[in-house]
C-alpha cells in the first residue's frame, strides 16, 4: 500500500516554523528555498522520497503519477528485492535467449562479462549513476566505441528489466554519456577486383570449387554467409524466376523468410553447378560452411584487399546501385525492414558517385560544330 506523508514528514531543523518542504498536493512537496519538487512515499513501512527534478507544478505532478506508478509496482518480496547484479543479469540473460540467435546471445553475454567486474557483489538496487560512471570511465576507455555502445545498451536494458520486476524506480543507466561510433568505409570491390579474385581462386585449386561457387553465389545474390550456404535446390524456383532465402535452421538475421528474384548471374551459376543433374529439393546447393581460407589465400596472392564474404554483399549492393535500382527495392532483396534506409545511409556515396558518372553522358547542346553561326562570343558584344 502507498500512503501519503504529512506536510512535516522530511527531516527538518524547524517543522513547524520554517519547513524545508511544503506540502503542495498528496505525495507532492516544494523545496521552500531551491522551489524543486519531490515526491514522498511510504512503501512497505519505508520513506521513499525522490526528486522530480523540475520547478514547474505541472510537469511535476505528471512525473508523480508514472512514479506512482513504478512505486506500487516495487516488490515486496526480499529475495527479488534484494537481489544483486550478478543473478539479475543471468535471470534477464535467460529470458531473453529464446528469441535470440546464438551469435546474439553470445554478444550479449560477452558484454555481460565485460560489466560484472564493476558492480560485483553489489545489490542492484543500491547500484547508482556514480556506480554506472565508474564503469563508463574506467572500461570505456580501453573498449571501441562501438563495444562501448552495446555494453551500455545491455546495461540499460537490464535496468528497464529491473524496472519491471520492482526492483528499482529509475534507469540511472540511461543517464550515462553515449559515444559516437565512427562509420567504416564499406569495402567494395570493384569489377576488375571480384573477375581477378575468382579467376585466382579456381586457379590456384581445382579442388576448391564449391567455394568459388559460394562466393560467387554471394556476389550474385546479396545473401548473408549464413543464408548462402543453407540454400537448398528446393528453395530455386526456375520457372517462376525466384528463390526463397530461409537461413535454414539459424534462419535469417531478422528471422523472417523472403523471396527473391532469381537474378540472371545467379541463374547462370545455378544452372552450371546443377548441369544435366536434377538434384534432391533437400540437398544443399553449397556443401561447404564458408571459404574463408580460400578467399584469404586468393587475396594475398593477388595482392588485392583482404576481402570477405560479407564484402560479396557489397558488390552486390554496389551493381544493383550502378543498375538504378532504387533502395527500398534492394532493401528487400537483402532482408532489411527499413524500406532502404540502411541501404541509403550505407551506399549513398555510390548513388552519387554514379550519379556524377552519368551526368557525363548529358552532352545535348544546342550548339556544334557543324552549325557555328548561332554561338556569339563575348568579345563581339563589347564584353
Amino acid at each position: 500500500m502507498l500512503s501519503a506523508m504529512s506536510a512535516n514528514s522530511p527531516e527538518s531543523s524547524n517543522r513547524v516554523e520554517n519547513p524545508v518542504f511544503n506540502n503542495v498536493a498528496e505525495n507532492l512537496y516544494r523545496h521552500n528555498k531551491s522551489g524543486r519538487y519531490y515526491a514522498l512515499f511510504k512503501r512497505g513501512g519505508k520513506q521513499i522520497r525522490k526528486s522530480l527534478k523540475t520547478n514547474d507544478k505541472g510537469l511535476a505532478k505528471r512525473k508523480l503519477t508514472d512514479l506512482r506508478a513504478n512505486v506500487a509496482n516495487l516488490t515486496t518480496d526480499g529475495g527479488t528485492r534484494n537481489i544483486t547484479f550478478t543473478d539479475l543479469s543471468e535471470r534477464w540473460l535467460e529470458k531473453q535467449k529464446p528469441t535470440l540467435k546464438e551469435s546474439s546471445y553470445r554478444r550479449i553475454k560477452n558484454c555481460i562479462d565485460g560489466l560484472a567486474p564493476f558492480f560485483k557483489g553489489i545489490t542492484f538496487k543500491n547500484i547508482t549513476l556514480s556506480h554506472c560512471e565508474k564503469w563508463a570511465s574506467k572500461r570505456g576507455g580501453t573498449i571501441s566505441a562501438s563495444s562501448y555502445k552495446q555494453e551500455r545498451r545491455a546495461l540499460v536494458a537490464m535496468f528497464t528489466y529491473a524496472i519491471r520486476l520492482g526492483v528499482v524506480l529509475d534507469n540511472v543507466a540511461s543517464g550515462l554519456d553515449q559515444r559516437k561510433v565512427e562509420s567504416k568505409q564499406v569495402e567494395i570491390p570493384t569489377q576488375e577486383q571480384f573477375e581477378k579474385l575468382i579467376k585466382t581462386m579456381r586457379k590456384a585449386d581445382p579442388r576448391g570449387e564449391p567455394g568459388c561457387n559460394l562466393v560467387e553465389l554471394l556476389a550474385y545474390s546479396g545473401m548473408r554467409l549464413n543464408e548462402g550456404v543453407n540454400l537448398l535446390w528446393g528453395d530455386v524456383d526456375f520457372d517462376r524466376g525466384c528463390f526463397k532465402v530461409t537461413g535454414g535452421e539459424k534462419g535469417t538475421k531478422n528471422h523472417e523468410e523472403r523471396t527473391v528474384p532469381l537474378f540472371p548471374a545467379m541463374r547462370e551459376l545455378l544452372e552450371r553447378i546443377k548441369g544435366d543433374s536434377t538434384p534432391a529439393s533437400r540437398e544443399e546447393i553449397i556443401p561447404i560452411n564458408d571459404a574463408k581460407t580460400m578467399i584469404r589465400r586468393a587475396c594475398e596472392k593477388s595482392e588485392l584487399p583482404y576481402f570477405t564474404h560479407h564484402n560479396m554483399r557489397h558488390y552486390f549492393c554496389s551493381n544493383a546501385i550502378e543498375a538504378g535500382v532504387n533502395f527500398k527495392v534492394i532493401a528487400g532483396w537483402l532482408g532489411h525492414s527499413d524500406g532502404g534506409v540502411l541501404v541509403a545511409k550505407t551506399y549513398g556515396h555510390l548513388r552519387d558517385t554514379h550519379s556524377y558518372e552519368m551526368a557525363k553522358r548529358m552532352v545535348f547542346s544546342a550548339v556544334s560544330d557543324e552549325n557555328p553561326e548561332n554561338v556569339i562570343h563575348a568579345e563581339e558584344v563589347g564584353a
